[in-house]
């Protein structure tokens, strides 16, 4: 008996050395959402695709937009050029009810735009949302997710400020649209 228990002393501690010296740092390797995260990036950019996330709040009090754009509705969906690229479609709001977006910024500013999205359920909630840039088109995907079993979202209407992050744009006109699955926004944007 005290062999074993003087071999699990010694043993205990070396393999906690070597596991903390020797272990990779960060996140482990998830083979299914690493090697389509790999996928979904190699096929953008061979579409001529750039991906950015954004940043992506629910304020409290939403500041009004100096000199918004004027949007008009666009139809819903991903743009099927870019709908053929990804690899997994978004969860997206059902609708774009209203934006707010500043019609002109300068090139190296952040790119604030306002919007509420209307949910199908009270079972989504906000994730995130990614820039999908080619030439003078960008597409902007809010992204939901599921809620876990037994919780709700409170309401089906969800304030959302998201910012483009300063550098994005270079100077240039460019058509900016907001997806949604039944209606999207567009607007015009010019970056000087």
């Amino acid at each position: 008996m005290r062999w074993v228990v003087l071999a699990v002393v010694v043993a205990i501690p070396l393999y906690t050395f070597l596991t903390l010296h020797f272990r990779k740092a960060g996140p482990a390797f998830q083979p299914y959402g690493d090697l389509r995260d790999r996928a979904d990036v190699v096929r953008l950019l061979s579409a001529g695709y750039r991906r950015i996330g954004l940043e992506a709040l629910r304020p409290a009090d939403p500041r009004p937009t100096p000199n918004p754009a004027p949007s008009t509705p666009a139809p819903g969906g991903v743009p099927a050029p870019l709908r053929e690229t990804l690899i997994e479609k978004p969860l997206l709001p059902a609708e774009i009810a209203a934006v707010a977006a500043p019609a002109a910024i300068v090139a190296g500013a952040d790119y604030p735009i306002q919007l509420v999205a209307v949910l199908a359920d009270h079972k989504r909630q906000l994730s995130g949302a990614h820039l999908y840039l080619r030439g003078s088109d960008v597409v902007i995907l809010p992204d939901f997710e599921w809620l876990p079993d037994g919780l709700l979202a409170r309401s089906q209407e969800s304030a959302v400020l998201l910012t483009v992050p300063a550098g994005t744009f270079k100077p240039g006109s460019y058509r900016v649209t907001l997806v949604a699955e039944k209606s999207s926004r567009a607007w015009p944007l010019q970056v000087r």
